[in-house]
């Protein structure tokens, strides 16, 4: 059974519940365990015990927040150890315009640096799903997609 981690965080509560939102889409795919964590709760194991990751965070001056930066920074001590497994991003921001799909890059960045597999989308919301401030309907449905898709592929990859 294929194994997703969501690891987000947030300071207003916006980007948990675009987390809980990815969560419910990853659990629509048949026989896949989901995991939700707050970075501070998130240990190396958790990537490692993953068929799939998933990251959350605020958008900070175009860029992921200074503690999920750091979480990944650590993730130097498992390098090569996540290649082949599936990877997605998510991301709120205070409005339009003002670095949300540089923050999701950030975070893809990390993951194919680690080998990851990552799937973009062809129609809408290319580098994950996005939020201005609190998600409104469209926008949790955008994360639950994300999540399912994160977890379908993670099937796929897992064989």
């Amino acid at each position: 059974m294929p194994k997703i981690v969501i690891i987000y965080d947030s300071r207003t509560g916006n980007t948990e519940k675009m987390a809980l939102a990815v969560a419910k889409g990853a659990k629509k795919v048949k026989d896949t365990s989901v995991v939700v964590k707050t970075v501070e709760r998130a240990r190396l194991q958790d990537l490692l015990d993953a068929d799939g990751i998933i990251l959350g965070s605020p958008t900070y001056y175009g860029d992921m927040s200074g503690k999920l930066k750091e979480f990944i920074d650590t993730s130097n001590k498992i390098h090569g150890k996540l290649k082949g497994k599936a990877g997605g991003a998510f991301t709120s921001s205070g409005g339009t315009a003002c670095g949300a799909e540089t923050t999701l890059l950030s975070m893809l960045h990390a993951l194919l640096i680690h080998g990851m597999v990552v799937q973009g989308r062809y129609d809408d919301k290319h580098f994950g799903a996005a939020a201005i401030e609190s998600p409104k309907k469209e926008e949790e449905m955008h994360c639950m997609e994300l999540g399912q898709r994160v977890a379908a592929l993670a099937h796929v990859l897992k064989g």
